[in-house]
């Protein structure tokens, strides 16, 4: 499974979110990719996380809006798509002011995290979290909220 997460912001190298991001990227089997671009226009932020998306892949956005899923839930979803034969996932994280409604049509989910205003940085971080979580859960490794 590859996984790439598209980012509006720049983090920088060596701060605790990255180092955060780095440990889940080692302790997964999955391909985990970090894309970022400098904010911008939403219109540039949107072309960026759309940008040579395959058409087959699906496309979780982070959105305000979003569904709030518990963690089980959330590797069902990955796993019903991995069933189906989905070999690529995008979580696009927009810049400050989120998304245009171009990249949320775009979504085959949209995703919240709850309604408390997060970082964006630090966002970046529980989603790589919650992509291994999903990993282990999907692999069978016993999950101790069941």
């Amino acid at each position: 499974m590859k996984v790439e997460i598209r980012a509006i912001g720049k983090l920088k190298n060596g701060a605790p979110e990255d180092l955060l991001i780095k440990e889940y990227q080692k302790r997964l089997s999955w391909d985990l990719v970090i894309k970022e671009s400098s904010n911008d226009t939403q219109e540039k932020e949107a072309e960026f996380l759309l940008k040579s998306v395959p058409l087959k892949a699906k496309v979780v956005v982070l959105d305000e809006r979003g569904e709030n899923m518990r963690s089980t839930e959330f590797a069902q979803k990955i796993g019903s798509w991995q069933n189906e034969g989905v070999s690529e996932i995008y979580f696009l994280i927009g810049g400050a002011d989120g998304h245009i409604e171009q990249t949320r049509k775009r979504a085959d989910l949209l995703l919240s995290f709850g309604k408390l205003t997060m970082p964006h940085f630090l966002i970046r971080a529980v989603l790589a979290e919650q992509i291994y979580r999903a990993q282990t859960i999907l692999s069978g490794h016993p999950y101790h909220r069941d």
